[in-house]
């Protein structure tokens, strides 16, 4: 089982691609290769396979932190399954996998939601379904600042709220608001919780 996640920047054109397009670019190359793994299309939609599905929510947290901390958002679909037409380019490949994640993509706008999963389990999805719905209530209205402490804790979950702050440029209780503003560990628990049940699907 593999996980394709598909994404198109909200907004994009409030500024303008040269603010964003490097920076989004290097985070998408700690995820894999392109065009293998992950590939831009359009100017402001992208696909990326995380070859690890238990890794889904992991990645899908850091590239929502990554464009609200510049002030933009992202709408993401995730598919679980399976990836059976392989080729050297992400967006030529096919399976149940991408099915899925372009299914899930052409109805999120309708819903008003920027993220959500689908896999073969209807019980499993409802379930995370759910719980991304009710953590999009604060995620969407993450701050800039609060933002870029969920991207550095994500990215660098074994340091000290005082060396983040070194990396910042803030003391530690500067990065203590933050994190509690950006509500840090329900997005911790979270994703443990969606680690762990994913471990339960057979597809």
């Amino acid at each position: 089982m593999t996980a394709i996640l598909t994404a198109d920047i909200i907004n994009s054109r409030k500024l303008t691609s040269s603010n964003w397009m490097d920076d989004l670019k290097a985070l998408l190359n700690t995820f894999g290769k392109t065009p293998t793994n992950w590939e831009i299309y359009r100017g402001d939609e992208f696909q990326l396979e995380i070859k690890n599905p238990e890794d889904a929510l992991f990645v899908a947290f850091q590239i929502k932190a990554f464009f609200k901390s510049i002030k933009l958002d992202a709408r993401i679909s995730i598919g679980f399954g399976e990836k059976t037409f392989k080729t050297r380019k992400i967006a030529e490949s096919n399976g149940t996998a991408f099915i899925r994640s372009g299914e899930t993509f052409e109805t999120l706008k309708k819903q008003k939601l920027n993220l959500a999963i689908h896999s073969s389990n209807q019980e499993f999805d409802q379930e995370i379904n759910l719980m991304l719905k009710l953590s999009l209530s604060f995620m969407d209205n993450w701050l800039q600042q609060s933002a870029e402490f969920i991207l550095i804790a994500l990215q660098n979950p074994t340091l000290s709220q005082e060396e983040i702050g070194l990396k910042i440029g803030i003391n530690q209780a500067a990065v203590s608001r933050r994190q509690k503003r950006s509500n840090y560990e329900l997005i911790i628990e979270l994703e443990r919780h969606f680690r762990k049940k994913i471990k339960t699907i057979v597809e």
